[in-house]
């Protein structure tokens, strides 16, 4: 797998992904919970890329051309994702005045850890922005030829992001009890920002 996969593991956690995670280390029983929404992620990543990988492995690797080809059908799909994601950016600035956080992350903070596991794994596979990595990942597999392991360091990469929180919280425990908050907040009432930010992301990645 192309390493130019890799950095799409930060667009995966951010946004209310990653604001998740910050939820549920600020709850009464943090690691229990957090513990479970890593294990809910781990296993939605797993799946969905397997999923993806398996329907470009129908479509064809070949059918998708060469990834230097301009006019492939893999450059044509390429297209349309930064045109979505575009569409995306221009609609997260135009409602930022409006824009709320998803009703679920409130009730986060009385998750225990069956609703942490269902939230990470249903998150990952429900979320458009994670569906669209996870295509372009399958897309890179196909392409390339190659195999469910060489997604491992991505699958990995992506837990890893996940676990910042709860590593944060296990390594500067009173720091982290004070700062995170804080970084909740800021990260609710600016959602609409931190959304463009990964959508200039995935362009970036898609088009280098």
């Amino acid at each position: 797998m192309s390493l130019q996969v890799l950095p799409l593991a930060i667009t995966m956690m951010a946004g209310p992904q990653i604001m998740a995670a910050i939820i549920l280390v600020t709850t009464s029983k943090p690691v229990r919970v957090s513990l479970a929404f890593l294990l809910g992620v781990l296993v939605a990543v797993s799946v969905g890329v397997t999923i993806t990988r398996g329907i470009f492995s129908l479509i064809g690797g070949d059918s998708l051309g060469e990834s230097s080809d301009n006019g492939s059908a893999g450059k044509i799909i390429q297209y349309v994702l930064v045109a979505l994601l575009i569409a995306a950016m221009l609609r997260n600035y135009l409602t930022r005045a409006t824009v709320e956080p998803p009703k679920w992350l409130g009730a986060l903070m009385n998750a225990g850890p069956r609703r942490a596991l269902k939230t990470g794994f249903l998150m990952i596979l429900l979320m458009p922005s994670d569906v669209m990595v996870m295509l372009t990942v399958g897309a890179n597999l196909e392409q390339n030829h190659a195999g469910f392991g060489s997604a491992v360091v991505f699958i990995l990469a992506t837990v890893l992001i996940a676990a910042l929180p709860l590593l944060a919280l296990l390594l500067f425990h009173h720091r982290a009890t004070r700062a995170m908050p804080a970084v909740r907040d800021w990260m609710n009432s600016h959602s609409w920002l931190v959304n463009i930010i990964c959508c200039l992301i995935f362009i970036v990645i898609i088009l280098v």
